[in-house]
């Protein structure tokens, strides 16, 4: 009797374990730590070339779709050197979508043969990604499209986001919205109970009165962290991906604001930073885009990714493999260059966050503990000022070379008080060349 008591004492125990872990608030302390993720939308929209929401934008049945998922065959994939690409670049942390709105799905579920392994027999490109990735030591993270335009049951005419929104031979078309349901949340379970740890679920995207329990977002939730003790999670089963953090009903743990910055840090209704990170492409489309050749330079992407820390946020950067699996060689060129930035620079970006200074017409400021760190973004004549700091500072220097920066408390002809000027020459009103034009760093150390 006794030994049967303690059996019924640990099933009991293991279910409440069980309870809480789906109730479990994630630790954001990686996340906010990397700052920095590259964010890969790959998938058979590469093939037309035309960006990945081709099949919405041209209104093509699964029919006219079904083309480009028999020609898809990334003969070049090899995540193994995406992963390289994205350490070298300073990124800590990746993002690879799984199934994207058209349905394919790049994982080997066992619930549809509309899937890659059904077309290229043993392939499972979500777990190659997965495997190279962790194999270089960067945490890992799925995207799923909550919404499928292949699927039946999703609803086709008269959805604003289906291609088939206004196709009349549509029209009355039944849907079980039920069956459709299962399938998503049991698509949802393989990835979270397939592939090993995950660190990051993203989903995408709800609109109008698809959002929240439309989804039974509070279940799929919760079997995710149950599944997935830790796991981080986007905020977009709810809404437009600016949905309140910090509500016991947010149903995620970090805002997503797309294609820009916030003016300010994000904040929840009681005024508290709210964690949050800006989704970004490097030209203008997310999936492979042959003739879009709108690229954002190395220095934009520093300077929006230090605009990001600077207000506490994260920056996920997109790239779009073409069809054979290779990652665009503009692509490539620039995250080497901003690599080459952050290897000297990266103090200022890893586990910093906002300051409580305002931001100087001359750049920006991120800070970490007792190390403020000036991003000196646009040409300056002459020194910087931090303002009311005088009694705060012991030293300053040029995080990218380790240089002694001067530090002074007047300058001729100012006559205010309790002013830090430092400049990398002395005296410091002298005029002076940046060792980085894109953004030179100085590290201020505080008392």
């Amino acid at each position: 009797m006794a030994i049967l008591k303690k059996i019924q004492i640990f099933v009991g125990l293991c279910l409440l374990a069980g309870q809480l872990t789906a109730q479990q608030p994630a630790s954001l302390d990686w996340w906010q730590q990397a700052r920095f993720g590259m964010f890969i939308h790959f998938g058979a929209y590469a093939v037309p070339a035309r960006g990945e929401w081709v099949k919405n934008r041209e209104t093509l049945t699964t029919e006219q779709y079904q083309k480009y998922i028999d020609t898809f065959n990334p003969v070049d994939y090899n995540p193994r050197e995406w992963a390289r690409l994205a350490k070298q670049a300073g990124m800590k942390y990746a993002v690879m979508t799984a199934k994207h709105h058209d349905g394919y799905c790049l994982f080997d579920s066992k619930l549809t043969d509309y899937k890659v392994g059904t077309y290229i027999k043993g392939r499972d490109l979500v777990r190659e990604f997965l495997d190279a990735f962790r194999a270089e030591g960067l945490k890992v993270g799925l995207y799923y499209s909550v919404i499928d335009w292949q699927h039946p049951d999703y609803p086709h005419y008269g959805d604003p986001m289906h291609p088939q929104r206004d196709n009349e031979a549509y029209k009355g078309k039944k849907h079980n919205w039920d069956t459709y349901l299962t399938y998503m949340h049991g698509q949802v379970q393989e990835l979270a109970t397939q592939y090993g740890k995950l660190d990051v679920m993203w989903f995408d995207f709800s609109y109008g009165e698809m959002k929240g329990e439309k989804w039974k977002a509070k279940e799929l939730v919760d079997m995710v962290r149950k599944n997935q003790p830790g796991i981080l999670l986007n905020n977009r089963l709810l809404g437009d991906g600016t949905g309140k953090i910090g509500d016991a009903n947010a149903l995620g743990d970090f805002e997503t604001p797309e294609q820009g910055v916030p003016d300010v840090p994000r904040r929840d209704d009681q005024g508290k930073i709210v964690p949050w990170e800006t989704c970004l492409t490097l030209n203008n489309n997310w999936g492979y885009h042959a003739t879009d050749q709108d690229w954002k330079s190395p220095e934009l992407v520093i300077h929006t990714l230090v605009n990001c820390v600077s207000k506490s946020g994260n920056l996920l950067l997109n790239v779009g493999p073409d069809a054979r699996g290779n990652i665009p060689p503009q692509s490539v060129a620039i995250l080497h260059q901003v690599g080459e930035w952050m290897k000297l620079n990266g103090a200022s970006i890893y586990g910093c966050g906002a300051s409580d200074l305002p931001k100087p017409d001359w750049g920006r400021f991120t800070q970490q503990g007792k190390k403020l760190y000036a991003h000196v973004l646009h040409p300056n004549i002459g020194h910087i000022n931090i303002k009311n700091y005088q009694d705060k500072v012991l030293k300053a220097k040029v995080l990218m070379n380790g240089a002694e920066a001067f530090v002074e408390n007047t300058w001729w002809g100012d006559h205010s008080t309790n002013n830090v000027f430092i400049n990398l020459k002395k005296p410091t009103y002298q005029h002076y060349n940046l060792p980085d034009p894109i953004d030179t760093v100085y590290e201020v150390l505080l008392k």
